[in-house]
Protein backbone atom coordinates (compact mmCIF):
# COMPACT_ATOMS: atom_id res chain seq x y z
CA UNK A 1 0.00 0.00 0.00
CA UNK A 2 1.57 3.28 -1.13
CA UNK A 3 -1.16 5.86 -0.48
CA UNK A 4 -1.19 7.30 3.07
CA UNK A 5 -4.20 6.45 5.19
CA UNK A 6 -6.71 9.00 6.48
CA UNK A 7 -6.17 9.45 10.23
CA UNK A 8 -9.62 10.92 10.87
CA UNK A 9 -11.03 7.41 10.48
CA UNK A 10 -8.78 6.18 13.29
CA UNK A 11 -8.61 8.97 15.86
CA UNK A 12 -10.65 11.98 16.97
CA UNK A 13 -8.57 14.02 19.42
CA UNK A 14 -10.67 16.17 21.72
CA UNK A 15 -9.20 19.03 23.83
CA UNK A 16 -11.99 18.54 26.38
CA UNK A 17 -10.69 15.09 27.33
CA UNK A 18 -8.31 14.81 30.29
CA UNK A 19 -5.37 13.36 28.30
CA UNK A 20 -3.32 15.69 26.06
CA UNK A 21 -4.25 15.44 22.39
CA UNK A 22 -0.87 13.97 21.30
CA UNK A 23 -1.42 11.18 23.80
CA UNK A 24 -4.93 10.57 22.46
CA UNK A 25 -3.63 10.30 18.87
CA UNK A 26 -0.76 8.05 19.92
CA UNK A 27 -3.08 5.76 21.88
CA UNK A 28 -5.61 5.45 19.05
CA UNK A 29 -3.02 4.78 16.34
CA UNK A 30 -1.15 2.28 18.51
CA UNK A 31 -4.42 0.41 19.03
CA UNK A 32 -5.00 0.40 15.27
CA UNK A 33 -1.52 -1.04 14.71
CA UNK A 34 -2.05 -3.70 17.35
CA UNK A 35 -5.35 -4.94 15.97
CA UNK A 36 -4.16 -4.93 12.36
CA UNK A 37 -6.06 -1.94 11.01
CA UNK A 38 -2.67 -0.38 10.25
CA UNK A 39 -0.61 -3.28 8.85
CA UNK A 40 3.14 -3.27 8.34
CA UNK A 41 4.26 -1.05 5.46
CA UNK A 42 1.29 1.29 5.55
CA UNK A 43 2.21 4.96 5.29
CA UNK A 44 0.77 7.72 7.48
CA UNK A 45 0.16 11.22 6.15
CA UNK A 46 2.72 13.94 6.72
CA UNK A 47 2.32 15.98 9.86
CA UNK A 48 1.03 18.92 7.81
CA UNK A 49 -1.67 16.89 6.05
CA UNK A 50 -2.56 15.00 9.23
CA UNK A 51 -2.88 18.24 11.19
CA UNK A 52 -5.25 19.66 8.57
CA UNK A 53 -7.37 16.52 8.56
CA UNK A 54 -7.60 16.30 12.36
CA UNK A 55 -7.95 20.03 13.01
CA UNK A 56 -4.90 20.16 15.28
CA UNK A 57 -1.44 21.73 15.12
CA UNK A 58 1.52 20.13 13.37
CA UNK A 59 3.32 20.07 16.71
CA UNK A 60 0.54 17.88 18.13
CA UNK A 61 0.87 15.40 15.26
CA UNK A 62 4.68 15.41 15.40
CA UNK A 63 4.58 14.65 19.13
CA UNK A 64 2.20 11.74 18.54
CA UNK A 65 4.41 10.41 15.73
CA UNK A 66 7.49 10.69 17.96
CA UNK A 67 5.72 8.66 20.64
CA UNK A 68 4.94 5.96 18.08
CA UNK A 69 8.53 5.98 16.89
CA UNK A 70 9.72 5.54 20.48
CA UNK A 71 7.43 2.50 20.68
CA UNK A 72 9.31 1.02 17.72
CA UNK A 73 6.23 0.85 15.48
CA UNK A 74 6.84 3.82 13.19
CA UNK A 75 9.82 4.88 11.10
CA UNK A 76 10.26 8.54 10.18
CA UNK A 77 12.72 9.60 7.45
CA UNK A 78 13.24 13.06 5.95
CA UNK A 79 11.30 13.52 2.74
CA UNK A 80 9.30 10.29 3.19
CA UNK A 81 5.92 9.53 4.70
CA UNK A 82 6.03 7.89 8.15
CA UNK A 83 5.77 4.12 7.75
CA UNK A 84 4.39 1.46 10.11
CA UNK A 85 6.92 -1.23 10.97
CA UNK A 86 6.87 -4.60 12.76
CA UNK A 87 3.16 -4.62 13.62
CA UNK A 88 3.14 -8.41 13.80
CA UNK A 89 4.84 -8.25 17.20
CA UNK A 90 2.07 -6.09 18.57
CA UNK A 91 -0.80 -7.72 16.75
CA UNK A 92 -0.03 -11.04 18.37
CA UNK A 93 -1.40 -9.81 21.65
CA UNK A 94 -2.01 -12.45 24.31
CA UNK A 95 -5.59 -13.16 25.17
CA UNK A 96 -6.93 -11.24 28.09
CA UNK A 97 -6.08 -13.34 31.12
CA UNK A 98 -7.82 -13.26 34.45
CA UNK A 99 -5.83 -11.28 37.03
CA UNK A 100 -3.96 -13.29 39.64
CA UNK A 101 -6.12 -14.27 42.59
CA UNK A 102 -5.59 -12.43 45.84
CA UNK A 103 -4.08 -14.32 48.72
CA UNK A 104 -6.13 -14.75 51.87
CA UNK A 105 -4.00 -12.04 53.47
CA UNK A 106 -4.64 -9.82 50.44
CA UNK A 107 -8.39 -10.32 50.72
CA UNK A 108 -8.23 -9.42 54.39
CA UNK A 109 -6.12 -6.33 53.83
CA UNK A 110 -8.22 -5.09 50.92
CA UNK A 111 -11.52 -5.39 52.78
CA UNK A 112 -12.55 -1.97 54.07
CA UNK A 113 -15.17 -2.19 56.84
CA UNK A 114 -15.63 1.59 56.66
CA UNK A 115 -17.42 1.32 53.32
CA UNK A 116 -20.76 0.52 54.94
CA UNK A 117 -20.56 3.54 57.23
CA UNK A 118 -21.31 6.32 54.77
CA UNK A 119 -23.69 7.39 52.05
CA UNK A 120 -21.73 10.41 50.83
CA UNK A 121 -18.16 10.24 49.55
CA UNK A 122 -17.49 13.78 50.77
CA UNK A 123 -19.11 16.28 53.06
CA UNK A 124 -18.75 18.36 56.19
CA UNK A 125 -19.22 17.33 59.83
CA UNK A 126 -17.43 14.05 59.19
CA UNK A 127 -16.73 12.15 62.46
CA UNK A 128 -13.16 12.03 63.68
CA UNK A 129 -11.95 14.89 61.46
CA UNK A 130 -10.43 18.06 62.96
CA UNK A 131 -11.10 21.48 61.47
CA UNK A 132 -8.49 22.34 58.85
CA UNK A 133 -9.32 26.04 59.33
CA UNK A 134 -7.84 25.83 62.86
CA UNK A 135 -4.54 24.33 61.72
CA UNK A 136 -1.59 26.54 62.83
CA UNK A 137 -0.33 26.93 59.27
CA UNK A 138 2.15 29.77 59.84
CA UNK A 139 3.76 28.20 62.91
CA UNK A 140 3.97 24.81 61.23
CA UNK A 141 5.43 26.29 58.06
CA UNK A 142 8.12 28.15 60.01
CA UNK A 143 9.09 25.05 61.98
CA UNK A 144 9.10 22.93 58.84
CA UNK A 145 11.25 25.45 56.99
CA UNK A 146 13.83 25.46 59.78
CA UNK A 147 13.85 21.65 59.81
CA UNK A 148 14.37 21.44 56.06
CA UNK A 149 17.35 23.81 56.17
CA UNK A 150 19.25 21.75 58.75
CA UNK A 151 21.68 18.92 58.13
CA UNK A 152 20.67 15.79 59.98
CA UNK A 153 23.54 13.39 59.39
CA UNK A 154 22.64 9.75 59.95
CA UNK A 155 19.05 10.69 60.81
CA UNK A 156 18.56 11.68 57.17
CA UNK A 157 19.09 8.05 56.18
CA UNK A 158 17.91 4.99 58.15
CA UNK A 159 19.57 5.59 61.49
CA UNK A 160 16.39 5.92 63.57
CA UNK A 161 13.40 4.54 61.65
CA UNK A 162 11.55 4.20 64.95
CA UNK A 163 11.56 7.95 65.55
CA UNK A 164 13.53 11.14 66.08
CA UNK A 165 15.22 11.05 69.52
CA UNK A 166 14.23 14.66 70.28
CA UNK A 167 10.56 13.94 69.58
CA UNK A 168 10.58 10.75 71.63
CA UNK A 169 12.14 12.67 74.54
CA UNK A 170 9.57 15.48 74.53
CA UNK A 171 6.74 12.96 74.15
CA UNK A 172 8.00 11.03 77.18
CA UNK A 173 7.92 14.24 79.20
CA UNK A 174 4.42 15.13 78.01
CA UNK A 175 3.06 11.66 78.72
CA UNK A 176 4.42 11.85 82.25
CA UNK A 177 2.87 15.23 83.05
CA UNK A 178 -0.36 14.90 81.06
CA UNK A 179 -1.19 11.20 81.25
CA UNK A 180 0.68 9.97 84.36
CA UNK A 181 2.72 7.61 82.19
CA UNK A 182 6.36 7.43 83.25
CA UNK A 183 8.34 5.69 80.56
CA UNK A 184 11.78 5.65 78.96
CA UNK A 185 11.90 7.48 75.60
CA UNK A 186 13.28 4.27 74.08
CA UNK A 187 9.86 2.71 74.64
CA UNK A 188 8.32 5.16 72.15
CA UNK A 189 8.04 4.37 68.45
CA UNK A 190 7.04 7.17 66.07
CA UNK A 191 4.73 5.80 63.38
CA UNK A 192 2.67 7.19 60.52
CA UNK A 193 -0.48 7.26 62.63
CA UNK A 194 -2.77 5.15 64.77
CA UNK A 195 -3.75 2.92 61.85
CA UNK A 196 -0.09 2.02 61.28
CA UNK A 197 0.41 1.44 65.01
CA UNK A 198 -2.58 -0.90 65.15
CA UNK A 199 -1.39 -2.84 62.12
CA UNK A 200 2.11 -3.15 63.58
CA UNK A 201 0.88 -4.53 66.91
CA UNK A 202 -1.52 -6.93 65.22
CA UNK A 203 1.14 -8.26 62.83
CA UNK A 204 3.82 -8.70 65.50
CA UNK A 205 1.78 -10.01 68.42
CA UNK A 206 -0.68 -12.44 66.81
CA UNK A 207 -0.99 -15.20 64.26
CA UNK A 208 -3.88 -15.52 61.78
CA UNK A 209 -6.90 -17.16 63.34
CA UNK A 210 -6.24 -15.91 66.87
CA UNK A 211 -8.75 -13.76 68.74
CA UNK A 212 -8.79 -10.05 69.47
CA UNK A 213 -11.41 -8.56 71.78
CA UNK A 214 -12.67 -5.06 71.04
CA UNK A 215 -15.39 -2.71 72.16
CA UNK A 216 -18.77 -3.02 70.48
CA UNK A 217 -19.51 -0.65 68.85
CA UNK A 218 -15.91 0.20 68.12
CA UNK A 219 -13.43 2.03 65.93
CA UNK A 220 -13.50 0.95 62.29
CA UNK A 221 -9.77 1.50 61.85
CA UNK A 222 -9.04 -1.05 64.56
CA UNK A 223 -11.41 -3.51 62.96
CA UNK A 224 -9.65 -3.05 59.60
CA UNK A 225 -6.22 -3.63 61.16
CA UNK A 226 -7.35 -6.79 62.93
CA UNK A 227 -9.11 -8.20 59.90
CA UNK A 228 -6.01 -7.44 57.84
CA UNK A 229 -3.97 -9.55 60.26
CA UNK A 230 -6.41 -12.44 59.84
CA UNK A 231 -7.76 -12.26 63.38
CA UNK A 232 -11.12 -13.31 64.75
CA UNK A 233 -12.83 -10.32 66.37
CA UNK A 234 -14.79 -10.91 69.56
CA UNK A 235 -17.16 -8.00 70.34
CA UNK A 236 -17.28 -6.89 73.99
CA UNK A 237 -20.40 -5.02 75.16
CA UNK A 238 -20.36 -1.58 76.77
CA UNK A 239 -22.37 0.21 79.40
CA UNK A 240 -22.15 3.71 80.84
CA UNK A 241 -18.90 2.72 82.60
CA UNK A 242 -17.26 1.55 79.39
CA UNK A 243 -16.08 -1.88 78.29
CA UNK A 244 -17.22 -4.80 80.44
CA UNK A 245 -14.07 -6.86 81.20
CA UNK A 246 -16.06 -9.90 82.30
CA UNK A 247 -17.18 -10.40 78.69
CA UNK A 248 -13.65 -10.56 77.26
CA UNK A 249 -13.12 -14.12 75.95
CA UNK A 250 -10.39 -16.06 77.71
CA UNK A 251 -8.60 -16.88 74.45
CA UNK A 252 -8.15 -13.25 73.38
CA UNK A 253 -4.52 -12.45 72.56
CA UNK A 254 -5.23 -8.73 72.20
CA UNK A 255 -7.79 -6.48 73.89
CA UNK A 256 -8.49 -3.17 72.15
CA UNK A 257 -10.01 -0.32 74.17
CA UNK A 258 -10.49 3.47 73.97
CA UNK A 259 -10.74 4.18 77.72
CA UNK A 260 -10.51 7.98 77.82
CA UNK A 261 -13.36 8.65 75.39
CA UNK A 262 -14.90 5.50 73.94
CA UNK A 263 -15.28 5.63 70.19
CA UNK A 264 -18.01 6.21 69.17
CA UNK A 265 -20.32 6.34 72.21
CA UNK A 266 -18.17 8.68 74.31
CA UNK A 267 -18.13 6.65 77.56
CA UNK A 268 -15.15 6.88 79.89
CA UNK A 269 -13.81 3.65 81.31
CA UNK A 270 -14.12 3.91 85.09
CA UNK A 271 -11.14 3.33 87.36
CA UNK A 272 -12.54 0.08 88.81
CA UNK A 273 -13.12 -1.21 85.28
CA UNK A 274 -9.57 -0.22 84.30
CA UNK A 275 -8.07 -2.22 87.12
CA UNK A 276 -10.38 -5.15 86.44
CA UNK A 277 -9.43 -5.14 82.77
CA UNK A 278 -5.70 -5.15 83.57
CA UNK A 279 -6.13 -8.05 85.98
CA UNK A 280 -8.17 -9.95 83.43
CA UNK A 281 -5.54 -9.39 80.73
CA UNK A 282 -2.67 -10.41 82.96
CA UNK A 283 -4.44 -13.61 84.00
CA UNK A 284 -4.80 -14.77 80.42
CA UNK A 285 -1.52 -13.35 79.09
CA UNK A 286 -3.27 -10.90 76.76
CA UNK A 287 -1.87 -7.60 75.56
CA UNK A 288 -4.09 -4.54 75.99
CA UNK A 289 -4.03 -1.90 73.24
CA UNK A 290 -4.96 1.49 74.68
CA UNK A 291 -6.00 3.89 71.93
CA UNK A 292 -5.77 7.35 73.52
CA UNK A 293 -6.77 8.99 70.25
CA UNK A 294 -8.19 12.28 71.59
CA UNK A 295 -7.46 12.44 75.31
CA UNK A 296 -6.45 16.10 74.78
CA UNK A 297 -10.13 16.97 74.40
CA UNK A 298 -11.75 15.99 77.70
CA UNK A 299 -14.03 18.60 79.25
CA UNK A 300 -16.07 17.02 82.00
CA UNK A 301 -15.37 14.96 85.08
CA UNK A 302 -12.17 14.22 86.97
CA UNK A 303 -9.15 13.50 84.80
CA UNK A 304 -7.99 9.88 84.95
CA UNK A 305 -4.46 8.79 84.14
CA UNK A 306 -3.86 6.65 81.08
CA UNK A 307 -4.71 2.98 81.43
CA UNK A 308 -1.06 2.13 80.75
CA UNK A 309 -0.08 4.14 83.84
CA UNK A 310 -1.80 1.51 86.02
CA UNK A 311 -0.08 -1.45 84.37
CA UNK A 312 2.89 -2.75 86.35
CA UNK A 313 3.59 -5.84 84.29
CA UNK A 314 4.05 -4.16 80.91
CA UNK A 315 0.81 -5.56 79.54
CA UNK A 316 -0.35 -2.41 77.69
CA UNK A 317 0.64 -0.82 74.38
CA UNK A 318 -0.33 2.85 74.40
CA UNK A 319 -1.24 4.64 71.14
CA UNK A 320 -1.32 8.38 70.55
CA UNK A 321 -1.53 10.69 67.55
CA UNK A 322 -1.20 14.29 66.39
CA UNK A 323 -4.07 13.81 63.96
CA UNK A 324 -6.74 15.60 65.99
CA UNK A 325 -4.58 18.44 67.32
CA UNK A 326 -2.94 19.15 63.97
CA UNK A 327 -3.97 17.21 60.87
CA UNK A 328 -4.40 13.51 59.95
CA UNK A 329 -2.53 13.97 56.66
CA UNK A 330 0.69 14.90 58.50
CA UNK A 331 0.92 11.17 59.31
CA UNK A 332 2.46 11.30 62.77
CA UNK A 333 1.51 8.95 65.58
CA UNK A 334 3.31 7.27 68.43
CA UNK A 335 3.12 4.11 70.45
CA UNK A 336 4.57 3.18 73.83
CA UNK A 337 5.55 -0.47 74.09
CA UNK A 338 6.69 -2.59 77.05
CA UNK A 339 10.48 -2.77 77.37
CA UNK A 340 10.57 -6.41 76.33
CA UNK A 341 8.99 -5.48 72.98
CA UNK A 342 11.27 -2.57 72.04
CA UNK A 343 13.65 -4.63 69.90
CA UNK A 344 11.06 -6.72 68.03
CA UNK A 345 8.76 -3.75 67.43
CA UNK A 346 11.58 -1.57 66.13
CA UNK A 347 12.74 -4.27 63.74
CA UNK A 348 9.21 -4.96 62.50
CA UNK A 349 8.54 -1.26 61.99
CA UNK A 350 11.68 -0.96 59.88
CA UNK A 351 10.79 -4.06 57.86
CA UNK A 352 7.26 -2.80 57.16
CA UNK A 353 8.46 0.68 56.24
CA UNK A 354 6.18 2.46 58.71
CA UNK A 355 8.51 5.43 59.21
CA UNK A 356 7.28 8.99 59.71
CA UNK A 357 8.67 11.97 57.80
CA UNK A 358 11.82 13.35 59.46
CA UNK A 359 11.07 17.04 58.87
CA UNK A 360 7.55 16.67 60.23
CA UNK A 361 8.94 14.98 63.36
CA UNK A 362 11.41 17.83 63.87
CA UNK A 363 8.70 20.45 63.41
CA UNK A 364 6.40 18.70 65.88
CA UNK A 365 9.22 18.30 68.39
CA UNK A 366 10.04 22.00 68.15
CA UNK A 367 6.40 23.03 68.60
CA UNK A 368 6.02 20.80 71.64
CA UNK A 369 9.30 21.94 73.23
CA UNK A 370 8.52 25.63 72.69
CA UNK A 371 5.02 25.45 74.18
CA UNK A 372 3.32 26.47 70.93
CA UNK A 373 1.72 23.03 70.59
CA UNK A 374 0.09 23.30 74.02
CA UNK A 375 -1.10 26.86 73.32
CA UNK A 376 -2.63 25.72 70.05
CA UNK A 377 -4.26 22.78 71.84
CA UNK A 378 -5.90 25.10 74.36
CA UNK A 379 -7.30 27.27 71.57
CA UNK A 380 -8.83 24.46 69.57
CA UNK A 381 -10.09 22.61 72.67
CA UNK A 382 -12.19 25.65 73.61
CA UNK A 383 -13.50 25.89 70.06
CA UNK A 384 -14.36 22.19 69.85
CA UNK A 385 -16.08 22.19 73.23
CA UNK A 386 -18.26 25.13 72.20
CA UNK A 387 -19.13 23.54 68.85
CA UNK A 388 -19.94 20.16 70.38
CA UNK A 389 -22.20 21.71 72.99
CA UNK A 390 -23.92 23.89 70.39
CA UNK A 391 -24.59 20.89 68.17
CA UNK A 392 -25.99 18.82 71.05
CA UNK A 393 -28.20 21.68 72.20
CA UNK A 394 -29.58 22.27 68.70
CA UNK A 395 -30.27 18.59 68.02
CA UNK A 396 -31.72 17.89 71.46
CA UNK A 397 -35.32 19.05 70.77
CA UNK A 398 -35.67 16.88 67.64
CA UNK A 399 -38.26 14.21 68.22
CA UNK A 400 -37.20 10.59 67.89
CA UNK A 401 -33.53 10.96 68.83
CA UNK A 402 -31.35 10.99 71.92
CA UNK A 403 -28.20 13.10 72.11
CA UNK A 404 -25.97 14.24 74.98
CA UNK A 405 -23.33 16.97 75.16
CA UNK A 406 -19.95 15.37 74.43
CA UNK A 407 -17.46 14.91 77.26
CA UNK A 408 -14.62 15.27 74.76
CA UNK A 409 -13.48 14.37 71.28
CA UNK A 410 -14.58 15.84 67.97
CA UNK A 411 -17.75 13.80 67.38
CA UNK A 412 -20.94 12.82 69.16
CA UNK A 413 -23.46 10.03 68.78
CA UNK A 414 -27.11 10.60 67.88
CA UNK A 415 -29.19 7.60 68.97
CA UNK A 416 -32.47 6.94 67.14
CA UNK A 417 -35.55 5.80 69.01
CA UNK A 418 -37.50 2.80 67.77
CA UNK A 419 -36.53 1.59 64.30
CA UNK A 420 -35.92 4.93 62.62
CA UNK A 421 -34.27 4.59 59.21
CA UNK A 422 -30.56 5.45 59.25
CA UNK A 423 -30.30 5.31 55.47
CA UNK A 424 -33.14 7.79 55.02
CA UNK A 425 -31.47 10.26 57.38
CA UNK A 426 -28.00 9.72 55.90
CA UNK A 427 -29.29 10.19 52.36
CA UNK A 428 -31.05 13.44 53.21
CA UNK A 429 -27.98 14.76 55.01
CA UNK A 430 -25.67 13.69 52.18
CA UNK A 431 -27.80 15.60 49.68
CA UNK A 432 -27.38 18.66 51.90
CA UNK A 433 -23.57 18.30 51.91
CA UNK A 434 -23.08 16.50 55.25
CA UNK A 435 -21.18 13.26 55.89
CA UNK A 436 -22.09 11.68 59.22
CA UNK A 437 -21.56 7.95 59.72
CA UNK A 438 -24.08 5.19 60.31
CA UNK A 439 -23.89 4.01 63.93
CA UNK A 440 -25.11 0.48 63.19
CA UNK A 441 -22.12 -0.13 60.89
CA UNK A 442 -19.81 0.19 63.90
CA UNK A 443 -21.57 -2.64 65.72
CA UNK A 444 -20.48 -6.27 65.56
CA UNK A 445 -23.18 -7.58 67.85
CA UNK A 446 -26.67 -6.19 68.32
CA UNK A 447 -26.84 -3.06 66.14
CA UNK A 448 -27.54 0.38 67.55
CA UNK A 449 -29.50 2.78 65.39
CA UNK A 450 -28.31 6.31 64.82
CA UNK A 451 -25.56 8.59 63.52
CA UNK A 452 -22.01 9.57 64.43
CA UNK A 453 -21.60 13.28 63.72
CA UNK A 454 -18.40 15.28 63.66
CA UNK A 455 -18.48 18.81 65.02
CA UNK A 456 -14.92 20.10 64.65
CA UNK A 457 -15.94 22.07 61.54
CA UNK A 458 -19.50 22.75 62.72
CA UNK A 459 -20.24 26.44 62.18
CA UNK A 460 -23.52 27.91 63.48
CA UNK A 461 -24.99 27.87 59.98
CA UNK A 462 -23.99 24.26 59.42
CA UNK A 463 -25.42 23.21 62.77
CA UNK A 464 -28.73 24.90 62.03
CA UNK A 465 -28.94 23.34 58.56
CA UNK A 466 -27.94 19.89 59.85
CA UNK A 467 -30.67 20.03 62.50
CA UNK A 468 -33.23 21.20 59.96
CA UNK A 469 -32.47 18.35 57.55
CA UNK A 470 -32.37 15.71 60.28
CA UNK A 471 -35.64 16.95 61.76
CA UNK A 472 -37.36 16.63 58.38
CA UNK A 473 -35.91 13.15 57.86
CA UNK A 474 -37.10 12.01 61.29
CA UNK A 475 -40.62 13.35 60.79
Amino acid sequence: MTRPVTLAALTSPDPAKPDPMPVQIHRDLLAAIRDGRLPEGVRLPSSRIAAQGLGVSRATVNTAYDLLRSEGVLTIRPGAAPEVIAPQVLSARPKQAAPPALSERGRNLSTDPRAASYIAERGVMHPGAPAESLFPADEWAQALRRAARQRHGDLANYNAPFGLPALRQVLAERLATDRGLWIDPDQILITTGTQASLALVAQVMTDPGETVAMEDPGFMGARAAFLGAGLEIAPVPLDEHGLQPGHVPTDARLIYVTPSNQYPLGYRLSLPRRLELLEHAQAQDALVIEDDYDSEFLWRGREIAALAAHSEGGGVVYLGTAAKVLMPALRIGWMVVPEALIGPMRAAQRNLGLMANLHAQIALSEMMRSGRYRAHLRRIARAYEARGNALAATLGPIEGIEVHPPDGGVQLTVRFHDDRDEVLALTALAEAGFRPARLSAYCLGEPLNGLIVGFADATPDRIARFAEVLDEAMG
